[in-house]
């Protein structure tokens, strides 16, 4: 017997009581942000923008015909870009750095060798300043947004949540989420923070209505 299966029967026999069919889970508790009133857009993204530059992000706000300007200014010292599949190339029309497109899946020594990535997401919560990303088109692999240095994130006005309830409500639960926020930070044992261990030292997010 693996690892796994012993697990897995030790939780089967501690449940083996529990009913079937438990009903429905309440919900009562709440679902948006305390600060922000329920259908709040703009609140809700006020409240993104102030949790994501609190993190050490950059944002920007775009309009989508100012989209390709915006895209070449978060890239202006990138040499070189992954661009996941689906993300669309007039983005990328006023930029004149490298794109290196991941199909194949570039290996983790080109990766690495790229300055940024160009990314779309799923969601973002503006409670907790996370963007979500769930591999869908102009997301990617997970990979090609942790190794470059620079990940500019496309966030729409629409995938903005208030609170976790209100964005898990919104996503697939079978698809790989990646959870970002902030740029990837840790700190040591004497508590000296150092950016870029786990993922992009910088990220800049451009905020289209």
């Amino acid at each position: 017997m693996s690892s796994r299966e012993a697990v897995l029967r030790r939780i089967r026999q501690a449940t083996a009581d529990l009913p079937k069919d438990p009903g429905p889970v309440p919900r009562s508790y709440l679902r948006h942000a305390p600060a922000v009133v329920p259908g709040d857009r703009s609140a809700a993204v006020a409240l993104l923008v102030e949790r994501l530059t609190e993190y050490g992000a950059e944002v920007h706000r775009s309009a989508e015909a100012d989209l390709p300007a915006a895209v070449a200014g978060a890239l202006t010292a990138a040499g070189s870009a992954v661009v996941p599949a689906g993300l669309p190339d007039a983005w990328l029309a006023r930029w004149s750095g490298v794109v290196r497109r991941d199909a194949p899946p570039l290996t983790h020594a080109e990766l690495d060798a790229t300055d940024a990535v160009l990314t779309t997401c799923a969601a973002a919560v503006a409670e907790s300043g996370t963007l979500v990303l769930d591999g869908g088109p102009g997301q990617g692999r997970r990979a090609p947004t942790l190794l470059p240095d620079l990940h500019v994130c496309v966030v729409r006005g629409a995938q903005v949540h208030s609170a976790m309830p209100e964005a898990i409500g919104r996503l697939a639960p079978a698809r790989p989420l990646t959870w970002i926020s902030g740029p990837s930070a840790t700190a040591d044992i004497e508590m000296i923070r150092v950016r870029g261990v786990h993922g992009p030292r910088r990220l800049t997010v451009l905020l289209v209505p």
